[in-house]
């Protein structure tokens, strides 16, 4: 079956378990010296990156381009390093739309698990998605801090922690009020909140959705891979505010595995406030139960992005699947593969 179908069934059974949500039990407690994993191979091996995370012979390939210094306001002494992907079909009369993703060098990185740019590419070529301006933002450091890098995203080195797990507006800030301007002056974005994404994995999925969570009038799609809705700095909360809190126009797709961090300290006692995949769980019956546009998959796979990289175009399709169509059967250009943009003297 494919992933998306599965995704749609479970949507479809959302509701029908967040009814439940009130009374949930919590996972049951573990043995005091449990084993750390499953016998067998590593859950992870199970996941490759299929044909629309690879280049294709004969698929425009956008630009990438940067790296650009972002400083901050929100966070004084602090800057973001960012890049910018331009697909090969933008074309400035036109507004694109708009996806940011956190932990940017994570998900560009042409060898590592999202390659997120090659997945635009093909789903731009194909019309799947929206003629998109990707945009890649690492966490905040001061110059002096280390840049984040795909061996180390910077927990220790940078301002990661603070600006993304904190339950605040001020990250979602340097994103609205500081990039977005930016980006504003060098494309033709389109200023509808509909046409803004934002994702993240872990740390950068919680704020991904803190994003849009604090400003659903600029950003109105999340997608969030192993997200940290854990108390880090509170993220365990989520559920019952999205429970007590009006609902917002957003929607979310979320993934994550069964051999995420499961909340066992060091000391062998079990923290479900610690645990990623039962809070992952919780916040998807909490978004249902509220009548949020939530779509989830849940797999086998550990803390990290091989689950998420390998459905990476399938979250993107469910997140953007009503872009601009025409229904027209004599519109030939809207049945035909997207060519490059015409270049502009």
């Amino acid at each position: 079956m494919r992933i998306a179908a599965m995704s749609a069934l479970c949507f479809l059974f959302a509701g029908a378990a967040a009814m439940a949500f009130a009374q949930a039990p919590a996972p049951r407690q573990p043995a005091r010296s449990p084993q750390p994993m499953p016998p067998g191979p590593n859950p992870d091996s199970a996941y490759r990156l299929g044909p629309d995370s690879l280049p294709q012979e004969g698929v425009p390939k956008g630009e990438i381009r940067g790296p650009y210094t972002l400083p901050s306001n929100a966070y004084p002494g602090t800057q973001h390093t960012y890049w910018v992907y331009v697909p090969a079909q933008y074309d400035p009369s036109l507004p694109a739309a708009l996806m940011v993703y956190q932990d940017g060098h994570a998900f560009k990185d042409e060898n590592g698990d999202m390659r997120a740019q090659n997945v635009m590419d093909n789903l731009i070529y194909r019309r799947e998605i929206p003629v998109m301006i990707g945009v890649f933002i690492n966490p905040g450091r001061t110059p002096e801090q280390p840049e984040p890098t795909p061996q180390n995203w910077g927990d220790g080195t940078t301002n990661r922690p603070t600006e993304y797990n904190t339950l605040d507006d001020k990250y979602a800030r340097v994103i609205t009020d500081e990039l977005l301007p930016v980006l504003y002056k060098e494309y033709n974005l389109s200023r509808d909140p509909e046409q803004h994404g934002i994702g993240g994995s872990s740390s950068g999925a919680i704020a991904a959705f803190t994003v849009a969570w604090e400003r659903p009038n600029q950003f109105r799609k999340v997608l969030s891979n192993v997200g940290s809705f854990v108390n880090l700095r509170g993220g365990h909360v989520y559920p019952e505010r999205v429970l007590a809190s009006a609902k917002k126009p957003i929607r979310v797709f979320l993934c994550d595995g069964r051999n995420d961090n499961r909340g066992i300290g060091r000391n062998g006692v079990y923290d479900e406030k610690r645990d990623w995949f039962y809070q992952n769980v919780r916040l998807m019956k909490a978004l249902a139960q509220k009548g949020y546009e939530v779509n989830y998959s849940w797999g086998v796979n550990r803390h990290g992005q091989k689950f998420g990289g390998a459905i990476l175009p399938e979250m993107l399709r469910w997140l953007w699947r009503d872009g601009p169509v025409s229904t027209n059967p004599n519109d030939l250009e809207e049945r035909a593969l997207r060519i490059p943009a015409a270049k502009k003297n």
